[in-house]
């Protein structure tokens, strides 16, 4: 633009010329007659500064295990307490931002780095879900414990218990039992739970080892990491039959068989083709699917002009089920192959 300007410039004049273009002139000037930053002049040391030596006490003091992780206008105060001044409180700051050590002094903890769980189920039992959640039992603040294991490729619902306390050893006794009714074999399975104290505890560790089956674990606080648990809970929660409270733990329990019964056998899971989850996880998919087909081919036959986008076909089951896909999702099926 200053190359436009001086062209028109050498004819009409600048003043002009900025006017005709629309460029401000403080704009045209500035970037014509740029100026060169000036050099920054060192700051004189005050006469009242302190010497090097005794700057190096100070940094050496408020370093010390004593006052690591102690602000300096403590230290000022603690230092005044045992007779001793150093310099001001001020000073201090301004000797720690010098070093870069305004923030923390001290050795600081180091979370360990969690790394996002990646896991795929192709099939039935390849990976099982399974989380607590508490329904509110007959008096305020009490609560009865759901455990629900669940089959993230066909939700189905292997396993549940219902209980008056969250414990591993609970758990640990759920889960063997369902590995032994769906007989699962070693190395088949994974199961996958969050961080909580159940999930965590030593007798689920070492029930599930010595059962030859994989655990994984969500992130801390990451509710994500466990989307198969938390959606059927809400699914759960969300029936109209759902009460406020549970009169008796018999109440609890009764509602829990009846919906669980629905759940597995009745409800058409829009995550599997609207299939229910006990007929994908028998493997009788092919059959519904295959009848559903005939029933659209006949459809189709009778009335063909109904059907503008040509015969309809049925959904198909997905051919994987991911905690959290890989972003590259191509990659991933290449390097398996």
């Amino acid at each position: 633009m200053t190359e436009l300007v001086n062209e028109v410039a050498a004819q009409v004049g600048k003043r002009a010329a900025c006017d005709a273009l629309g460029v401000p002139r403080g704009s045209y000037y500035r970037s014509y007659r740029p100026s060169s930053p000036k050099p920054k002049k060192p700051r004189p040391r005050p006469h009242r500064a302190l010497p090097p030596d005794k700057r190096a006490e100070v940094l050496e003091v408020l370093q010390s295990d004593r006052f690591a992780d102690v602000a300096p206008p403590e230290v000022y105060a603690t230092l005044l307490d045992d007779g001793v001044r150093l310099c001001a409180a001020r000073t201090m700051y301004r000797y720690l931002a010098a070093e870069g050590k305004v923030r923390e002094r001290r050795d600081q903890l180091r979370h360990p780095s969690y790394a996002k769980p990646e896991l795929l189920a192709t099939g039935p039992n390849a990976v099982w879900s399974w989380d607590i959640t508490k329904l509110r039992a007959e008096r305020k603040w009490t609560y009865y414990y759901l455990y629900v294991l669940l089959d993230i490729y066909s939700r189905y619902v292997v396993g549940w218990m219902l209980a008056h306390r969250e414990s591993g050893d609970l758990a640990a006794t759920l889960i063997e039992q369902t590995c032994s009714k769906q007989e699962i074999a070693r190395d088949q399975l994974v199961i996958h739970a969050d961080r909580g104290s159940a999930p965590n505890s030593k007798t689920v560790a070492q029930m599930i080892a010595d059962l030859g089956v994989d655990k994984s674990h969500s992130r801390p606080h990451v509710s994500n990491d466990n989307p198969f648990s938390e959606a059927q809970f809400k699914t759960l929660k969300y029936r109209p039959a759902y009460p406020k409270r549970f009169g008796s733990y018999e109440h609890a329990v009764s509602y829990c068989r009846d919906f669980f019964t629905w759940y597995n056998a009745s409800h058409r899971h829009a995550g599997i083709a609207m299939l229910t989850p006990e007929v994908v996880h028998h493997g009788r998919a092919g059959d519904v699917l295959a009848a559903r087909q005939r029933v659209l081919a006949d459809a189709y036959a009778a009335t063909p002009e109904r059907f503008v986008n040509g015969p309809p076909i049925v959904e198909g089951l997905p051919g994987a089920v991911w905690i959290n896909p890989p972003e590259d999702k191509t990659r991933s099926v290449i390097e398996l192959q």
